[in-house]
């Protein structure tokens, strides 16, 4: 895939996913980069097979750092552009942000070092939803491990509750509320009991550092300030420091000695994607080796893109598998920023 490409790419996908001023500042950057100054020659000369949105995220990494510089008050012009401002031309837009990627060439170079990463809170609505489920189903207090947690903030899906047809469920006091549209069954009213929580990321954010805080927000989009609030509220609630590690590594070591009387949860929520193989067939054998019991239960959820999440816009597909017996349950499908829920367990 070609640079201009990948920015064109990542364009449709988040005017699909309710962002259209960042689709036109990444259509303004699929023309901006053109051999002769190091940022451009870094981009297009990226040592990767895939440079789009599913492999390193160039175009993100720089919409995210071209964000960075408005939350910063580093570039008034480009704050100027940037929402709240009212609609402006092409062309006002595409001369900030030609501006801005000269000006700022050193601090961009410096920020795309690293993939994107976001918490999208929303995608807790989820882990509310099969706590719900698994609650139901086991009855028993529940040990949490993240596999991509990033910053955490999906660590603590139980101090959120989430509104749906069948009224409030989660967390009594909670955090924040979410509110997707929901079609399918009521939950059952229950929550499930967290006593402990744990998460894993190659590059672990920390929502209490203001540098780690910055990277959660900019890889927001601007033009989304209701995502930008619920992540805010969520990193002032976020208390459990992610562990810096392989995914494989650290899930063999977790799943070593499992709890009697506790249901031990596995969950990623869009990350899968991008692990290697060798990472996914140990987190895998891992799992079916932990020696899970009726009385030891372990559990995955998945919610990750399938072969109907490309155009169409069906979103993730969201799965259970069960120990022992490697039971998979389907729960139905998420939107990729938890816009919607299709809510729809299979019998199992």
């Amino acid at each position: 895939m070609k640079l201009c490409e990948a920015f064109l790419a990542q364009s449709k996908s988040n005017r699909s996913l309710g962002s259209p001023f960042t689709a036109r500042v990444l259509e303004v950057l699929a023309e901006s980069f053109t051999p002769g100054t190091s940022l451009a020659d870094r981009l297009l000369s990226w040592e990767a097979d895939d440079i789009g949105p599913g492999g390193a995220s160039l175009p993100l990494r720089v919409l995210g750092g071209l964000h960075a510089l408005v939350l910063l008050g580093k570039d008034r012009g480009l704050t100027s552009v940037y929402p709240p401002a009212a609609a402006l031309s092409d062309e006002q837009l595409q001369s900030a942000i030609q501006v801005a990627l000269q000006a700022h060439e050193d601090f961009l170079n410096e920020w795309i070092n690293t993939a994107p990463q976001t918490n999208e809170v929303r995608r807790s609505a989820v882990m509310i939803a099969a706590g719900h489920y698994l609650q139901a189903r086991f009855g028993l207090p529940v040990e949490t491990y993240e596999l991509g947690a990033s910053g955490g903030l999906n660590l603590h899906w139980d101090q959120y509750a989430l509104q749906h047809p069948g009224g409030q469920v989660g967390a009594a006091d909670p955090a924040l509320t979410l509110m997707p549209d929901w079609d399918g069954d009521a939950l059952p009213r229950k929550a499930p009991t967290v006593i402990a929580r744990q998460g894993v990321d190659l590059n672990p954010l920390d929502p209490s550092d203001p540098d780690d805080a910055l990277r959660l927000m900019a890889f927001l989009w601007a033009d989304q300030p209701d995502r930008m609030e619920r992540t805010r509220a969520a990193m002032s609630a976020a208390e459990t420091r992610v562990d810096a590690g392989d995914a494989s590594a650290w899930l063999e070591g977790k799943l070593t000695d499992l709890t009697p009387g506790r249901l031990h949860l596995v969950y990623h929520t869009v990350a899968w994607q991008y692990f290697p193989q060798d990472t996914k067939d140990r987190c895998l054998t891992a799992m079916r080796n932990a020696g899970a019991t009726a009385d030891t239960p372990l559990a995955r959820l998945s919610m990750e893109a399938d072969d109907l999440s490309g155009p169409a816009g069906q979103g993730a597909a969201l799965t259970l598998t069960f120990w022992p017996g490697e039971v998979e349950v389907p729960l139905g499908r998420i939107d990729f920023h938890g816009r919607w829920i299709r809510w729809a367990p299979e019998q199992s």
